[in-house]
C-alpha cells in the first residue's frame, strides 16, 4: 500500500455553538456545512492555513450513538487518511486480517451520503488499529446536484 496522507481530523462536540467557538478560537474558515442523514449528525469542514491543510471535521450529533461518544461530552473520533482507491485499500487491508466498518465503502458516485458528495469512504474497525478509529478516504468530483 501506498504511503497515505492525512485528509482530516473528525473530532465529535455535543453543539454546532461548541464547533463554532474553536472555529473562531483556532482562526479556520468553513469549508463546507451538511448533514449525514446516516448518522443524524451535522458536519462542518474546516479550511486551516494559506494551503488549507489539515482541516477538520467536526461532527454534531442529533441523535443515535455518537450522541453517546466519550459519555455525551465529544472528543477525537477519527483520523482519516487519504487514499487513491478505497476498495482496493479496503481489500488489501482485508487481506492483512484487519477489518473494515462498511462491508462495502460508502460511495459518492453511486449513492452518496447527505452531504458528502464528493468522497467515498470506509473505516478500519478500531479493534484492529490499536483502539483508533481511522477512516479511508477518496476524493471523487462532487455529483451535479450537490449542495455545496
Amino acid at each position: 500500500m501506498k504511503t497515505m496522507r492525512m485528509h482530516h481530523v473528525g473530532i465529535v462536540l455535543p453543539t454546532v455553538e461548541q464547533a463554532e467557538r474553536l472555529i473562531e478560537l483556532f482562526g479556520m474558515e468553513v469549508d463546507y456545512r451538511g448533514h449525514i442523514d446516516s448518522y443524524d449528525s451535522d458536519l462542518i469542514f474546516t479550511k486551516y492555513g494559506p494551503l488549507s491543510e489539515s482541516p477538520i471535521e467536526f461532527i454534531i450529533p442529533h441523535s443515535g450513538v455518537l450522541t453517546q461518544f466519550n459519555g455525551g461530552k465529544g472528543g477525537l473520533a477519527h483520523i482519516a487518511f487519504e487514499v487513491e482507491d478505497v476498495e482496493a485499500a479496503a481489500k488489501e487491508l482485508e487481506k492483512k486480517g484487519l477489518g473494515m466498518l462498511e462491508r462495502h465503502s460508502v460511495r459518492a458516485v453511486s449513492t452518496p451520503p447527505e452531504g458528502t458528495s464528493d468522497i467515498i469512504v470506509n473505516f478500519i474497525r478500531p479493534r484492529y488499529s490499536e483502539g483508533v478509529l481511522f477512516e479511508l478516504v477518496q476524493t471523487v468530483p462532487p455529483l451535479p446536484d450537490s449542495k455545496q
